[in-house]
């Protein structure tokens, strides 16, 4: 049987200690995530008051924002593209370009955007791991890129970026057989799920069968460096430490960074996690409940009259609290059954359910025009576009938001591909020309070594790039709007080379998504007309030079007039009027026609001189 050193065991047990404490700082957190997720499911009513106590009606006028929100974000699903800060890497800027999105699409990534955005919605936090996954390709090795419950992440309190905290803890339960197939030398009791907070579950989980096991990552500076080193343990075993590898002296990965990347909606101070939309607008949905079951209770008691009924021992409260009793008795001075009197609700209360319906949709920004509808009298496309575009700006900067994580998800992708991309593998790239496929390693990406005085090799230049993130345009308003800007530009001439300096001008003033490659095209087409009009003179030039040395109308040609044998001295003088080829064809002289008239007047005063 196995049994760890006395340094192993201590180490395990420190972490085990920091760990306790880290989740004791984030109780209060857990606490909200886990009333969250209830209230997200429309079980909120638990949270409010115990169940039986009363009607307990649940309207989801708080789902639907979240709904809506989430589809503002799926709808502008981000890509990624690289811009190199020097000259020399456009190569690589450009192949990055096309690989990336594909190891994305390998990870399914859309899927884990999908989650996140809806744990980011409702937590205020996503969290995403960039990882490399040894196990990918038959053992070949891949990046990984999955998305991580906040409840399973823990660091030290107080931290604003999830960088600075010294310690990074990450559990999960795992099959206790499992674990002891894959470390038979290590006896796994099967201690079951250590946090303090957890899920309510609509079925029963029995964790009774399962150890957690937790990974700890935590920073050391050594020379001047930061190293991420990582330790893996599990009821008290120590599974794996780098720090015990001499082959990873150098760390769990060259970069330094823990492989997490947090996500946040609304930041708090001293935190790298936030609050969401679930947070803002639960008061406001507890209001709405609670005034909808007073109305529900007020229609059934004038739907179903209700009678008084005289006893000895007055009013029988049980009676008249239960709706289903249609007679209730009671003790007074009137003689017989008496009808139970119930004034309907009035106006000013349905006033103010509504005005609270509002209140969510105003705060939360969900508002009618950004799901499609619009107040009456709206009716122009124009303006339903206006109004649609103003209500969506909250959506905007939260996509923004995202995209800046999504930004240093990819920066984490890049620097695993220049630590393990050693050998070449091949990616299959689908674009508008077609598949084509591209091999790639990480040749260009790893740090120049320099040579200094004394012969002594030091790390020199590493390529870095620029992330740019743009949406794929999944919306079809957007791509409805972006088609009609290209139509206007079109009409505007603005793809006219002849107008090349004058639209470059128009496009500067101008500000929309995909600008940069629209300049870029309008500036390469003037490029080309001008070398084109360059070419043109060159060829006329060269042909004027030919006709005076053979006599030949070269320049009618390059103008595009007929072409005969020698140039007779009559058609020639002829000067820029109308002349007939020595064929007998007519031809007529244009704007175009300035130095083939020159060439035959040089060549006619030759003719002269002879």
């Amino acid at each position: 049987m196995y049994e760890q050193s006395l340094e192993d065991s201590n180490l395990v047990k420190r972490g085990e200690e920091l760990l306790r404490k880290y989740m004791q700082g984030k109780a209060n957190l857990d606490k909200r995530i886990v009333e969250n997720e209830q209230w997200y499911k429309m079980l909120h009513w638990e949270q409010i008051r115990p169940v039986g106590d009363g009607p307990q009606t649940a309207s989801a006028w708080l789902f639907n924002s979240l709904a809506n929100k989430h589809a503002d974000a799926m709808d502008n699903y981000p890509q990624p593209n690289f811009l190199p800060r020097e000259e020399g890497d456009k190569a690589d800027a450009e192949v990055l370009s096309k690989i990336v999105p594909v190891i994305l699409e390998q990870n399914d990534f859309e899927q884990t955007y999908h989650d996140a955005w809806w744990d980011k919605l409702k937590s205020g936090t996503a969290v995403y791991k960039v990882f490399w996954d040894k196990e990918k390709d038959n053992g070949v090795g891949d990046i990984g890129i999955a998305d991580i419950d906040l409840l399973n992440i823990f660091w030290e309190p107080g931290v604003k970026d999830i960088q600075e905290s010294p310690n990074l803890f990450h559990i999960e339960l795992e099959n206790t057989e499992s674990l002891r197939e894959e470390y038979p030398d290590i006896d796994f009791k099967g201690s079951g799920d250590m946090r303090t907070t957890n899920y309510i579950h609509d079925d029963s989980i029995d964790t009774s069968e399962k150890s957690m096991v937790v990974d700890w990552y935590y920073k050391k500076m050594e020379n001047g460096r930061t190293i991420l080193h990582f330790v893996k343990f599990c009821e008290g075993n120590l599974l794996y430490a780098t720090e015990r590898e001499e082959a990873m002296a150098g760390g769990l990965y060259a970069h330094g960074m823990y492989p997490y990347v947090f996500d946040v909606l609304f930041p708090e101070k001293d935190s790298p996690a936030g609050f969401g939309y679930v947070d803002i607008m639960k008061d406001a949905q507890i209001s709405i409940d609670n005034m909808w079951v007073s109305f529900e209770k007020n229609v059934k008691w004038c739907a179903e009259p209700r009678y008084f009924s005289k006893d000895g021992n007055g009013i029988n409260k049980e009676q008249f609290a239960d709706l289903s009793n249609s007679i209730v008795d009671y003790t007074g001075s009137i003689d017989g059954i008496q009808p139970i009197q119930t004034a309907p609700v009035s106006g000013i209360a349905t006033n103010l359910y509504q005005m609270k319906i509002d209140e969510l949709k105003e705060t939360s920004s969900n508002r009618d025009f950004s799901q499609g509808s619009t107040a009456s009298g709206v009716t122009a496309a124009s303006a339903i576009a206006a109004l649609q575009e103003a209500g969506s700006k909250t959506s905007r900067d939260m996509i923004k938001a995202a995209y800046r994580s999504f930004a240093n998800i990819n920066r984490l992708v890049v620097e695993l591909i220049r630590e393990f991309y050693d050998e070449e593998r091949e990616f299959r790239i689908t674009g508008q020309m077609g598949e084509e496929f591209v091999r790639y390693n990480n040749q260009n990406l790893k740090p120049m070594e320099e040579m200094v005085m004394g012969q002594v090799q030091t790390a020199g230049r590493k390529p870095i790039f620029d992330i740019k993130i743009t949406s794929q345009k999944a919306s079809p308003f957007s791509r409805i709007a972006q088609n009609e800007l290209a139509k206007e530009l079109y009409g505007a001439r603005i793809f006219n080379p002849e107008l090349a300096d004058q639209a470059m001008i128009a496009l500067e003033m101008m500000d929309f998504e995909g600008k940069e490659e629209v300049i870029r095209k309008v500036s390469q087409n003037g490029t080309m007309l001008q070398q084109m009009q360059q070419m043109q003179g060159q060829i006329l030039q060269m042909a004027e030079v030919i006709t005076q040395l053979t006599g030949r109308d070269m320049v009618g040609a390059v103008s595009g007039e007929q072409v005969g044998g020698q140039m007779p001295p009559e058609t020639m003088t002829k000067g820029s009027g109308a002349g007939v080829d020595p064929l007998g064809g007519a031809y007529q002289s244009t704007k175009t026609n300035t130095i083939a008239d020159r060439a035959r007047k040089n060549a006619q005063e030759r003719t002269e001189v002879r």
